[in-house]
């Protein structure tokens, strides 16, 4: 076979190769190009919201605006509730286990990491959070008790016992003076009260100093209270009790219930004021329900269904709209608090605790 030939016949076949080959190539590329891109983190914006899935061990990084999930961080094994620090870089997830385990998940929310987790023994069952004066406040349920972490030296720095089956969820205000809790199995909130003590002369004359300690008066509502809150204002606290639907309202002052309201909630499980202390939202996890009421009124304003089982609640600072966790459904749902609809929803596996991180 002469050259001439030879090319005539499979020169065409080495084209047809070679622009395979260049095709194959340029493919290559643009797949590399698109995992090198997809795997870029998206930065995480001032303001976040966070949200924990319980079926996923996660946490959530949300963009607020765009309802996109931007991270994903893992967390413990069964994660409940979450607070970010005041300065927004940090989050603080407690591992609860029923009240059995005794973790804090610490993440870094700039840099989209866990960080190393606080052992809290012998505070076990740590549930509730909050974050006040630089310090994450948590409540203990095996232990049944309150406690605080101190991120600046590392270290549990405080703690005390209410003697309260299932101390549950917390608030604690600003000048860290008063903290607030539920105590579902015993059906009961406490309020602890930073106090100076005025020890009386003994018989010898000897009068002690006077001390701070903190003095707590156990007020009696209604069996499986959980979820509560504290007027904007300060002046009431409001529980909702799972087992026979009942909202009990508190005159904090007073130290007393001043109100029931035979609300029906059955399965409460969050109740949230909204920043204007308005309107009460009140979840159910039963039912699916969310309950809105008047607070002044105390009447219901509407019954709004978010799926099967609705628990954890978010407003918006400016009280535009709340977010839910809606656990058996596998999102947080989006309620547009001025239609009072639903609006959208965010795909989170076992959604639960929700929070705020906000960078100055």
């Amino acid at each position: 076979m002469n050259k001439a030939t030879y090319n005539q016949i499979f020169k065409p076949i080495k084209d047809v190769k070679a622009s395979l080959i260049r095709l194959l190539a340029a493919n290559i590329l643009l797949i590399t190009l698109f995992s090198a891109t997809e795997c870029v983190a998206q930065a995480t914006p001032p303001r976040s919201l966070l949200a924990l899935s319980k079926s996923d061990h996660i946490l959530a990084i949300i963009d607020p605006m765009t309802l996109k999930v931007i991270a994903r961080v893992p967390v413990g094994s069964d994660p409940h509730e979450v607070i970010a620090s005041s300065d927004g870089k940090t989050a603080y997830v407690s591992i609860y286990g029923g009240g059995s385990l005794h973790e804090l998940n610490v993440i870094d929310l700039v840099a989209q990491k866990p960080l190393p987790t606080i052992d809290t023994k012998p505070l076990i069952g740590p549930h509730g959070l909050t974050f006040v004066g630089g310090k994450v406040w948590f409540t203990a349920e095996g232990a049944k008790a309150v406690g605080r972490y101190d991120p600046a030296t590392g270290k549990l720095d405080w703690s005390m016992g209410t003697g309260q089956d299932r101390t549950h969820m917390i608030f604690v205000t600003n000048d860290e003076k008063k903290i607030y809790t539920t105590n579902v199995s015993a059906g009961t909130v406490s309020i602890l009260v930073d106090s100076l003590l005025k020890p009386t002369p003994n018989p010898a004359g000897f009068t002690p100093p006077a001390h701070r300690d903190w003095v707590q008066t156990v007020i009696p509502v209604a069996k499986g209270s959980e979820g509560f809150d504290v007027s904007p204002d300060g002046r009431e606290l409001w529980t909702a009790a799972a087992d026979d639907g009942t909202i009990l309202i508190i005159d904090i002052a007073a130290k007393k219930v001043v109100g029931k309201i035979d609300a029906k909630v059955l399965g409460a499980n969050r109740l949230k004021f909204t920043p204007d202390g308005k309107r009460v939202l009140i979840s159910s996890l039963r039912t699916g329900d969310l309950f809105i009421y008047d607070a002044a009124s105390h009447q219901q304003i509407k019954r709004l269904n978010t799926g099967r089982g609705a628990a954890g609640i978010l407003v918006d600072d400016d009280g535009s709209r709340a977010f839910i966790g809606c656990t058996a459904d596998n999102y947080v749902a989006v309620i547009d608090l001025k239609t009072l609809e639903v609006t959208g929803h965010i795909d989170i596996k076992g959604a639960d605790g929700l929070a705020w991180a906000v960078r100055p």
